[in-house]
């Protein structure tokens, strides 16, 4: 049996999951369930490797196989403790192998195109300090044609599975596409295209097939897109960061279905029924509402 690392945790603990109120389809106020998503800085021998973003179930487990992945760590009877600190969000491992050459090995790091696997430091955040996005509105008639736009690419998604797809959109147009193995991929290739043309992104809608998290939302700000589009649902920091950068966060949304997060006074309702033009009665809506009674994101 190993002799195995000394464990210690703080008083300090986090939420999984968090209560917020959401607008849908129909301009309803309804409650939902989001999951909490938490920094946690890792610390080798005390020199910072990498953010995670993580719910925190068990965040001793997570740093130990990060660091063992990655080939920062072989022994593990070498490693005396990994302290958890949810009031710094850190995570500090003392080993006792030698970790010479760690500063110059982290320079060569390759960012992955893992979905749960954030990279993003506190220097990102202090470029967006004092950002304000513009507040433009958007019809639920746009939102459904752009919707019906959308479903006509993701091929590779289609023939493969296994991507991700991205699109920087204006109005119901799809200016342009790309799908990735990650979402962070496909969102940092549009990027990329935007700066190499010189566009800006006051008047463009973002959307992606992933999960709003606050990567996610930090790289749409950092393009300075207004709104935020997915077929997935979003987390707290996600949402926490919308709110804070004003972006208009939509999510959810596919068909004629979609749920507000964020900036619902800057979403005209101008559709009484669904995207083929059905007209929802009373009952008919009533039925709806039965059908997502318990769901949640």
């Amino acid at each position: 049996m190993p002799q195995l690392p000394k464990i210690i945790k703080t008083n300090s603990s986090v939420s999984q999951t968090m209560t917020v109120d959401v607008m849908d389809e129909y301009g309803d106020m309804m409650t939902k369930e989001i999951a909490c998503e938490h920094p946690l800085t890792v610390y080798l021998n005390w020199i910072e490797v990498v953010t995670l973003m993580t719910l925190g179930e068990r965040p001793s487990a997570l740093v130990l196989g990060y660091l063992k992945n990655q080939g920062f760590i072989d022994d593990i009877e070498a490693i005396e403790s990994v302290i958890i600190d949810w009031d710094t969000n850190s995570a500090a491992v003392i080993t006792k192998e030698n970790t010479d050459g760690l500063e110059k090995k982290l320079g060569k790091k390759t960012v992955t195109s893992g979905c749960g696997q954030g990279t993003m430091f506190g220097n990102v955040m202090k470029k967006l300090e004092g950002v304000t996005l513009p507040q433009p509105t958007l019809t639920q008639s746009t939102l459904y044609g752009l919707l019906e736009s959308l479903t006509h690419h993701n091929e590779t998604y289609k023939a493969a599975g296994a991507v991700h797809g991205c699109a920087v959109c204006k109005d119901t147009s799809i200016l342009s596409f790309v799908e990735d193995v990650g979402r962070h991929n496909a969102v940092d290739t549009l990027a990329g295209e935007m700066w190499l043309k010189g566009e800006t992104g006051e008047d463009k809608i973002f959307y992606t097939t992933g999960r709003l998290t606050s990567e996610m939302i930090i790289k749409v700000a950092q393009m300075g897109i207004p709104v935020l589009l997915s077929r997935s649902g979003a987390t707290q920091m996600g949402y926490d960061l919308a709110k804070t950068l004003g972006i208009t966060m939509i999510a959810r949304a596919k068909g004629n279905r979609f749920q507000v997060y964020n900036g619902m006074d800057n979403l005209i309702l101008d559709v009484k029924g669904d995207a083929s033009g059905f007209n929802l009665d009373d009952k008919a809506k009533g039925a709806h509402r039965g059908d997502r009674s318990g769901g949640k994101a």
